[in-house]
């Protein structure tokens, strides 16, 4: 059985006047240790299904089932990463990362070593009591996903969690994040606008049409890029004809 699965959701953003379909006859299944990736033209509902998956936003209709589990609401089976690091300015970085596991009443000495050792192997050495504002963007993000695996979530949901650093940076924190989560055994979905990124990193990837959201295309990224690290899968060569495909649907998509 699969570990999450999305089924018939349909969802509609009212205003006084108008009524707009955001999300319309979503259906999709993801195995336990996939990364997959959601792409599509901007407003083709991306954010809203994973604030859905999430337990953020009640679908007008479907329902989505982790573990076996229907969600309704948060929960901290559910790992969550954003954009914006959102680490809290006036906590030292040992007090953020792991927040979650106090907020949730899960916090053992074993857990906090644990997520500390796991800020090691994040390449932040030493910073444990320092403040957010003394690290550089990249090593903020690293120190969000730190807090996100803190409380050992069966699933992370990374919404353009690179966007906003530079290019450099955005591709090593790819092969991290990567080597992370395989070496944790964990399932990612990732909403990325970055055909190159959602190559890269996933094992399939949901194509979106715009306005009502649907998907309308679901690829398998070649085996022999699955087993490369996002950096590498770059340069092989099914990297650019898999990009020529998909960018070319979605460059159609854009115009229709």
């Amino acid at each position: 059985m699969s570990l999450l699965t999305v089924e018939n959701i349909h969802h509609i953003y009212f205003t006084k006047d108008t009524a707009t379909i955001a999300l319309q006859n979503v259906h999709l299944s993801i195995e336990e240790g996939e990364f997959v990736s959601f792409l599509g033209p901007s407003g083709c509902g991306k954010t809203t299904l994973l604030s859905i998956i999430a337990g953020l936003i009640k679908p007008v209709e479907g329902t989505v089932t982790l573990s076996n589990k229907i969600i309704t609401k948060p929960d901290s089976i559910i790992g969550y990463m954003l954009q914006q690091d959102y680490l809290f300015p006036w906590k030292t970085i040992e007090d953020n990362i792991t927040l979650g596991q106090k907020i949730i009443g899960k916090q053992t000495k074993e857990m906090k070593q644990n997520t500390l050792d796991l800020l090691q192997e994040m390449g932040l050495e030493n910073v444990e009591k320092q403040y957010p504002s003394q690290l550089s963007g990249g090593m903020r993000q690293r120190a969000a996903l730190v807090r996100t695996l803190a409380t050992n979530p069966k699933i992370l949901l990374l919404d353009e969690p690179f966007s906003a650093l530079d290019y450099q940076t955005k591709l090593r924190l790819e092969d991290l994040v990567v080597h992370t989560l395989k070496e944790y055994k964990k399932t990612a979905l990732l909403v990325t606008h970055d055909i190159g990124e959602a190559i890269a990193m996933s094992d399939r990837i949901f194509v979106f049409s715009s306005k009502p959201g649907r998907i309308i295309r679901t690829y398998r990224v070649p085996k022999e890029l699955r087993e490369l690290t996002p950096f590498n899968a770059r340069q092989h060569p099914s990297y650019s004809t898999l990009f020529q495909i998909i960018w070319k649907e979605l460059d159609q998509l854009e115009t229709e």
